[in-house]
């Protein structure tokens, strides 16, 4: 399994805006200094981060970016979902099937990925941004 640059960053940028919980807006430039990420790769991030609820922006010179609640009730889970959707990313276990998997009715891994998912939702879902 591959974490992508998109999750790696994501969560790295949501464990910077949870240290500055509380004390006003932080600009994507200075976590994109802070995290070494690319500021606008950064600003497709939050885009992604807003869309789902989980950041608030705030426009104008005292503006930018905070958690939309607290870091305590945010877990990394809520991040990788926010960007990618699923949190294993296996066809046949996506919530949203696309194309029904020929194969479905005799898989013979299809258990395994199951337990992989349920482990791994159950880990990602059990940290949140205060513990990072």
């Amino acid at each position: 399994m591959r974490v992508s640059a998109k999750e790696l960053y994501g969560l790295r940028a949501m464990g910077e805006f949870a240290r500055h919980y509380g004390q006003g807006p932080l600009s994507l430039a200075d976590v994109a200094r802070s995290q070494g990420i690319s500021q606008p790769y950064l600003e497709q991030i939050a885009a992604d981060l807003r869309r789902a609820g989980l950041l608030c922006s705030k426009r104008g010179a005292q503006g930018g970016y905070t958690l939309a609640r607290s870091p305590s009730t945010m877990t990394a889970g809520d991040v990788i979902r926010a960007l990618e959707g699923n949190i294993l990313p296996v066809q046949c276990m996506a919530d949203e099937m696309c194309v029904p998997c020929s194969h479905e009715e005799g898989c013979t891994a299809r258990g395994m990925w199951e337990v992989v998912r349920d482990r791994l939702v159950e880990t990602l879902d059990s940290m949140t941004l205060a513990d990072l």
